[in-house]
């Protein structure tokens, strides 16, 4: 997969992390506990996390969130179906903030 945005971003998340171990632990804890079955089997927490990813633009998060759900049993079918869901929130995101668009012209107006 390529390098994203850094290159050497490996070296670099390991200095970030040598920085702050408390901060970089604490983050790593909870990270963990979040994606423990609850509520939500961990499946369906990393098929949310595809669509979270898909929104935010993360390439790890994609990368990352698709493999541990295909090793949880997620079907290529089910990780589609995330993307899909997170492809109509941004959309329908951008729809509604044209209102905002919409409300300025109208002031501009003015």
């Amino acid at each position: 997969m390529a390098d994203y945005h850094v290159k050497d971003n490996v070296k670099h998340r390991a200095r970030l992390r040598q920085l702050r171990p408390e901060l970089a632990k604490a983050f790593s804890n909870f990270s963990e506990a979040v994606f423990k079955d609850g509520a939500l089997s961990s499946k369906v927490k990393n098929l949310i996390a595809i669509g979270v990813a898909h929104t935010t633009q993360c390439p790890w998060c994609i990368e990352g969130h698709v493999k541990r759900a295909k090793e949880l049993g997620a079907t290529d079918e089910e990780i589609a179906e995330a993307i899909f869901v997170a492809m109509e929130m941004r959309a329908g995101a951008a729809f509604t903030h044209g209102t905002i668009a919409m409300a300025a012209l109208e002031e501009a107006k003015s």
